[in-house]
Order: C-alpha cells, then sequence, then structure tokens
C-alpha cells in the first residue's frame, strides 16, 4: 500500500457494528479491517508501510480501548466510540493523544470528518518517520573516520582544526568532508546540519572510538 490508500482499523466485539462501520469507511474509499478484541488486533500483521488510524470501542472483552490505546503509544491516530462515555473518560482519551471521542449513535458525516483529520495525522507522522529512516540510512554508509569528521565539522570546526584533532592532513580531511556531504546528500554546511538536527546528534553526537586513520 501506499500514501494513497491509507488503511483503517474498526476495534468494536459487535459484529454488527463493525459490518456498518465497514461499509461505511468503504464507501468513502478506504481500506478497512475489522477485529472483535484488542488482542486480535494486536496480533494482525502489520507492514507498517502505509498511514493509518484505528476506530475504537471503549469496552471490548479483554482489554479495554483506552489500555489498547495506552498499548499502542500514539503509533497511530486513534478515534473513539462509545456508548457509555462521560467527561473524565474522554478527558482522559484526548490526553493520552485521542484525535476524536464520539458517542453512539455516531453520525455518519462526523466518523467520516473524524477519520479525514486522524488520517491526515497519520501522513505526516508517517512522512515524517520514513524522511528520518532516509536520513539515518545515509548516516549509516558512512565510514568511522568520515563520522568523525562530519560530527565536527556540525559542530562549525574548520577542516583545519579537524585535521589537528584528528592527527591528519587537512587535504585528508577535505576528501572525507566530501564524501560526507555526498553520502549525506546535503547541498551546503547549513542542510547537513539540519539533517544532524533532525535524527537528534546534535552537539551531543558520539564520536565513534576508532583509531586515527586516514
Amino acid at each position: 500500500m501506499t500514501l494513497t490508500d491509507p488503511q483503517v482499523y474498526v476495534v468494536d466485539d459487535d459484529d454488527s457494528v463493525c459490518r456498518a462501520l465497514a461499509r461505511l469507511i468503504q464507501s468513502a474509499g478506504y481500506k478497512v479491517q475489522t477485529f472483535g478484541s484488542a488482542r486480535a488486533f494486536l496480533d494482525r500483521k502489520c507492514s507498517g508501510t502505509t498511514p493509518a488510524c484505528v476506530i475504537l470501542d471503549v469496552q471490548l472483552p479483554d482489554l479495554s480501548g483506552l489500555e489498547l490505546q495506552q498499548a499502542l503509544d500514539a503509533t497511530m491516530p486513534v478515534i473513539f466510540i462509545t456508548g457509555h462515555g462521560d467527561i473524565p473518560m474522554t478527558v482522559g482519551a484526548m490526553k493520552a493523544g485521542a484525535t476524536d471521542f464520539l458517542t453512539k449513535p455516531i453520525r455518519d458525516v462526523d466518523l467520516l470528518h473524524a477519520i479525514a483529520q486522524a488520517l491526515e495525522r497519520a501522513s505526516h507522522t508517517h512522512q515524517a518517520r520514513c524522511e528520518l529512516e532516509a536520513i539515518r540510512s545515509r548516516l549509516n554508509r558512512l565510514t568511522p573516520r568520515e563520522r568523525e569528521v562530519m560530527d565536527r565539522v556540525v559542530e562549525g570546526r574548520l577542516n583545519k582544526q579537524v585535521a589537528s584533532e584528528l592527527g591528519t592532513a587537512e587535504q585528508t580531511v577535505k576528501i572525507h568532508r566530501a564524501r560526507v556531504m555526498a553520502k549525506m546528500e546535503a547541498a551546503s554546511l547549513a542542510q547537513l546540519v539540519r539533517l544532524v538536527d533532525r535524527i537528534g546528534l546534535g552537539d551531543s553526537a558520539e564520536t565513534p572510538q576508532q583509531g586515527k586513520h586516514s
């Protein structure tokens, strides 16, 4: 599946509710899977390659919807549906990151609006995650010495300073720096710094403890 094929999961122990929601969601052009319990949902096969949201009934036969929300740990947006909602429950769910809390009977337009908002949020999160994975993949292509050079360059050190710290020639540092820029796909030092900041390295980056080599 791709970003154009978002996935909606429905977790409700009432088969008639699952069927009705599945028909509605499919009619809006979304892919949908239904589950009768939290455990069945957690045991599903998941590729993690497409944005997704989950519609949860609060009252489930094993884990409650709120417990399942905690187990998901904000990995996807949650829309709660319930026939027994109250204010403390709603507040707790929203504080834990739920995108909406709808009370049965639910109007089709309200649910579809909630799904659209949840999937938009999921799409942004999914895109950001993919971008981070791509940056980490580039980072893993660096040799230990290129990583040492990069860590110092993004901290603002000049080539000659880096050469002095690493005990190598300035020309060698220039070569490593050029390779870093190419492997990280950075067109400028500013862009390289932004990439490093994105993956949370920054000034706290750990420099590999390697022997001095060129």
